[in-house]
Order: structure tokens, then C-alpha cells, then sequence
């Protein structure tokens, strides 16, 4: 779960730097009753997959609003259960309604968020939320984040973060019931889930989301640390300790991202966790750059992800989460490397499963 109030923000940092981040991030993301009616969606700056909605319009629907941004990892693996929710009870009465609110400022392009929620199949109505106001009127906290609303547009339930599909779901039935739908199916759904939006591995997990920004970054072990905007050479130390990354080669680190200033340029990151992502962009959609990753100094072979083949090779050709690790075996303390072969990557964000 991604926390954006200040407060929980920095207690979410302490405690990925402790054994239990797993534990805690889990129990942060429980549920909590949310009261008050559901507000308008006056803030969108547009509409995907739908003409704008109203809650005066949805007055009789049971709604599922979902707080989503395209390259965040826990809502990836959330995702699955949405969208089979979305699709069964449609016919019941439910309307799933995704706010899409950026992180990055590349989430901001409406044509990245349309080519996005073309390709993971994002069907359902998508409001376009750049500004925040959507996510200030719920007074919503993380991605993802769950509104449960029920036919009178009363919000009766909100959930932050992964996890209790089963007691998600039957809300969804409840609610549906005392709207009057009839026929309502009471198995679960069982999605199928492949590539990032496989559940993570909990027990494994001792790595956490690492920024790569000069604003939130931290456990950067290059030496002298992040500079300003200007380009400068990086060195990555012979060794680093778990959980520290570090850059090689001519790079600028700037507000959100590390960019290449010159091919070859290389990114190091020891980790403990069965899977790793990064999010990259290419400098442009008709630059793609060519990179190659290792784990601890070979070929990845079984252990990459859906976005690597098994030499490491792999192309950034849009502004994306990449799957770049996925380990068969043990999980281990690994060290990652990735070489981008043509200039002008961003680096933003690695994220674990």
C-alpha cells in the first residue's frame, strides 16, 4: 500500500527499515467505516471507457469506487479481484467506477493512463483525477483504496491497501441484496493472476519500495550521495548491504527519477524478495532503451520477469511498471544490476513482491 498523508507516510518509512514491514503494512491497510454520502466527481479532468457520472445518476447502483494509479504495485495485484467483481455483478446492479490519481507526472498524460488501461483491460469507468481534487473530496490516504457505496449513495465502507477479498466481496453481495437485486451468486470469485499482479510473497518480503528521486530517495550507497540536477559520474561500491542501491555511470538525479546522461549507464540494488520491479520510461515513445540485467553477476535464466527474458535482455519502450525479476528457488539476499544501453532512461521507483 502507497500512504501519501505525511504522518503515516514517515511511519511507513521507519518500518520498512525494520524485520516486520510486511506485518505492519498489512495491518495498516485494514478496514475502517467511512460515513457521508458519496461525493461528486466534479474534479475529473476526464472520462475514460464512459460519459462523466454523478451520484445523482448512480442513485440506485451499489458503487465500487476504486483509487488506483497504473504503476503501483499493490494496486496491480488488487486489480484481479476488481475486475472479477466488476464483471459478475454487473448484472446485479454494481457500477465500478476507478479514480485514477497520478504519482508520477507522467501518470498525468491521459494517452499513458488510455494505452495502460487498454492493456491490463481496464474496462469498467476510469475518472481522471490529475489535479487530486477526487482524492481530497474522499479524503482518501493511499492507493489502492475501496469505497463501498451502497444504492442510496450512502459510502458504508472503504478499504486501504491489499488483502480481504473474501469480506470485500461480501459486501458487494450485501449491499446488492438490500438494493433488491435478486439472483445475487455467493461463490467468491478465483482470478487468475499472472506476471505483476500475482499476490506477493509475504514471508520472502524483507525489501521495501525504494524511490529513486533525489525527493524521497534513501539507503543510496554511491559516494558523495545525490547531487543537484547536473549530470555527474557515479561509482557503485564493491559491495552493499541489504537493502542499499547505488548508480554507475553518468547520470542526473533529479525531483522524481535518476536519468541516464549517457549509455552504459548502470543501476545496483541488493534485495531480499521473490519478485522486483522498477519503473522506467524511455526518454521518448520512438527511443526505446535496450537493457540487460543480472542477478548477482549472471544471467537471470528461470528467475526473470515477464519484461527480461532469460540472458537479462529486455527494452523500455513506454513510461511503465517493469517485471524485471521473478525467482523460481530459495529466496535469497540478492544483488541486482540492470546496464541501460542507450541514454535518456528514467529510473522512478523499485518496488518488491
Amino acid at each position: 500500500m502507497k500512504v501519501i498523508r505525511p504522518w503515516r507516510a514517515a511511519i511507513l518509512a521507519a518500518a520498512l527499515l525494520t524485520p516486520i514491514t510486511v506485518i505492519l503494512d498489512r495491518t495498516m491497510a485494514q478496514s475502517t467505516i467511512s460515513e457521508g454520502d458519496l461525493p461528486a466527481f466534479a474534479g475529473a479532468t476526464a472520462w475514460l471507457n464512459s460519459p462523466p457520472l454523478t451520484p445523482t445518476g448512480l442513485r440506485g447502483k451499489v458503487v465500487l469506487v476504486d483509487f488506483w494509479t497504473y504503476t503501483c504495485i499493490n494496486w496491480r495485484r488488487q486489480f484481479p479481484f476488481v475486475r472479477a467483481w466488476a464483471e459478475k455483478y454487473k448484472e446485479h446492479g454494481l457500477v465500478v467506477i476507478g479514480v485514477h490519481t497520478p504519482e508520477f507526472s507522467f501518470e498525468q498524460d491521459v494517452d499513458n493512463i488510455r494505452l495502460a488501461a487498454k492493456e491490463i483491460k481496464v474496462d469498467y469507468p476510469i475518472a481522471v483525477d490529475n489535479s487530486h481534487q477526487i482524492w481530497d473530496a474522499f479524503d482518501n490516504e493511499a492507493w489502492p483504496a475501496l469505497y463501498f457505496v451502497d444504492a442510496a449513495g450512502h459510502i458504508r465502507h472503504r478499504f486501504l491497501g491489499e488483502g480481504d477479498y473474501q469480506q470485500s466481496e461480501s459486501l458487494i453481495q450485501q449491499l446488492l441484496v438490500e438494493a433488491g437485486a435478486s439472483g445475487v451468486p455467493r461463490d467468491p470469485v478465483s482470478p487468475r493472476a499472472t506476471g505483476a499482479e500475482a499476490a506477493a510473497d509475504w514471508k520472502d518480503l524483507r525489501s521495501p519500495e525504494t524511490y529513486l528521486g533525489r525527493d524521497r530517495t534513501q539507503n543510496f550507497a554511491s559516494p558523495g550521495g545525490a547531487s543537484s540536477d547536473a549530470s555527474q559520474a557515479y561509482t557503485a561500491p564493491d559491495r552493499l548491504r541489504l537493502n542499499q542501491w547505488a548508480l554507475a555511470g553518468a547520470w542526473s538525479m533529479q525531483s522524481e527519477a535518476a536519468v541516464a546522461s549517457a549509455a552504459h549507464g548502470r543501476i545496483v540494488y541488493r534485495f531480499h524478495a521473490r519478485d522486483l520491479h522498477l519503473i522506467l520510461a524511455p526518454p521518448a515513445r520512438d527511443r526505446p532503451v535496450r537493457f540487460r540485467i543480472t542477478i548477482d553477476g549472471a544471467a537471470p535464466g528461470g528467475a526473470h520477469g515477464v519484461d527480461a527474458d532469460a540472458e537479462g535482455w529486455g527494452k523500455v519502450g513506454e513510461p511503465r511498471l517493469y517485471q524485471l525479476v521473478r525467482q523460481q528457488g530459495p529466496v535469497l539476499d540478492r544483488t541486482f544490476e540492470i546496464e541501460f544501453f542507450d541514454p535518456g532512461v528514467r529510473a522512478y521507483d523499485f518496488t518488491f513482491g
